[in-house]
């Protein structure tokens, strides 16, 4: 499988999951993991969830512009644009994640997650 087919499933997926069932991401990530969520920094796959669980909404529906992809050796960096409406908001929310996967055996974890809201200028 080429690095472009596992970004494009592991997007598909993390964004299903995490509009469905947030704690199904817990699988993804890893001791050494970190996060990045709007400049705050989360450590740890436990902390990482707890955080994303936690969130100030209950549901929320991505909608996806781009991704791009990239191999760093055999690991795979991606970043995804898009949008995203949070239950009892009419507009969406433009936002930007990259992901750093890293290759464990024939599979990747998330080493690195970083998310920003884009806002206007």
């Amino acid at each position: 499988m080429s690095f472009q087919e596992v970004a494009d499933q592991f997007v598909d997926y993390y964004y299903q999951t995490f509009d469905s069932n947030r704690a199904g991401l817990a699988p993804l990530y890893r001791d050494t993991s970190m996060l990045s969520f709007e400049g705050s920094q989360t450590g740890g796959a436990a902390a990482i969830v707890d955080k994303i669980v936690k969130l100030p909404f209950h549901k929320v529906a991505h909608s996806i512009s781009t991704k791009d992809a990239q191999p760093v050796g055999e690991d795979i960096v991606v970043l995804v644009t898009g949008q995203l409406i949070t239950e009892g908001e009419s507009n969406a929310q433009m936002f930007s994640q990259t992901f750093y996967l890293k290759k464990e055996g024939g599979t990747f974890f998330i080493q690195n997650d970083v998310f920003r809201l884009v806002y206007g200028a």
